[in-house]
């Protein structure tokens, strides 16, 4: 069996070398006290800034990073580390080699835990955990409350100049979840599906604002239609969330407990519904504007315990931009 291994070539040897490492999952969501008491006990951790503002925010992910960050923390940049779309959208889900490399880049091997976070408390983070996760790599959580959090529980926050990358680690391209992603053709057919009186729909579930959803309001980027897609459940994200109170007078967001998740969930798609996602019995789709968001839902039914959950990559932006779309109002 040895002179067998070694004959093996290494690349073949290094994915089961992943899939072992990668086995451990680590909780979806940790707290600034579980976090700051891994730095005590020297546990292999990999800290990254995730934080993303939509394109017409003021406000730079990037330079905020460079100005204020939690010790030892990396950036990764979700615009970045992402597939090219045929119609432009950006943090795509990225291929296996640009995620491999990514990890490379940033110090991280296949057992390292890595906690993201963000500069909301939450908001893209879960998207980023939503990647890690479902390339393969479960030893990932996110940090609930964010930057805001850590710093609002008096944690040290690092103001110098960032240090740079730890050395290069070797990372091999992992396995996508071949039912992570759904595809715009995937979400047209579903949508003639009424989820109330088919089995088999699934159920797509709308992180946008009620009025975006409805079609009331407009669309932050310019030109796009409103509405949502046909047989779809409106539950905006910032329902699973609550606000605290921060530093200075400022704010920030951290998950509800998970009987106000469910509680959500229940008024939003019904509660014999909810009931099919939390025992597997239906697969649920969480889609937003451009598939942000849809990854805070993704994480609230998580935690709920839900097994059959996708997201629709290119959300509505993909979806509304093309013109055979079936789109509906109110």
């Amino acid at each position: 069996m040895a002179s067998l291994l070694r004959s093996l070539r290494p690349t073949l040897l290094r994915p089961i070398m992943a899939a072992r490492y990668a086995s451990f999952e680590a909780p979806l969501i940790i707290s600034p006290a579980q976090l700051h008491q891994n730095f005590k006990e020297n546990q292999h951790v990999a800290i990254l800034d995730t934080t993303w503002f939509m394109p017409n925010s003021p406000r730079k992910a990037y330079d905020e990073f460079q100005k204020r960050r939690l010790p030892g923390a990396q950036f990764l940049d979700l615009d970045k580390v992402a597939s090219s779309h045929e119609l432009g959208l950006k943090h795509m889900m990225p291929s296996a080699v640009q995620f491999a490399d990514a990890c490379e880049k940033l110090g991280i091997q296949p057992s390292t835990h890595v906690v993201l976070y963000d500069a909301h408390g939450v908001f893209s983070s879960p998207r980023a955990l939503f990647m890690f996760r479902n390339l393969g790599h479960s030893n990932s959580s996110i940090l609930n409350g964010g930057l805001p959090r850590w710093d609002a529980k008096s944690f040290p926050i690092d103001t110098n100049p960032p240090s740079s990358p730890p050395s290069k680690s070797q990372y091999p391209p992992p396995a996508l979840d071949q039912n992570a992603i759904r595809s715009y053709e995937q979400m047209v057919t579903n949508s003639a599906l009424n989820p109330s009186s088919s089995l088999e729909a699934e159920l797509v579930i709308d992180a946008r604002s009620a009025g975006r959803f409805t079609g009331e309001d407009p669309e932050p980027r310019p030109g796009l239609s409103s509405g949502h897609i046909p047989n779809s459940f409106s539950l905006p994200f910032n329902l699973f969330l609550k606000t605290e109170q921060g530093s200075q007078g400022s704010t920030y967001t951290v998950f509800r407990e998970a009987d106000e998740i469910r509680t959500e969930l229940d008024n939003a798609v019904g509660a014999a519904q909810a009931e099919r996602i939390i025992k597997g019995e239906a697969t649920a789709v969480t889609t937003c504007g451009s598939g942000m968001t849809a990854g805070v839902i993704w994480l609230g039914l998580k935690l709920l315990g839900a097994p059959k959950l996708s997201l629709y990559d290119e959300s509505w932006t993909g979806y509304a931009m093309r013109p055979t779309s079936r789109i509906e109002m109110a």
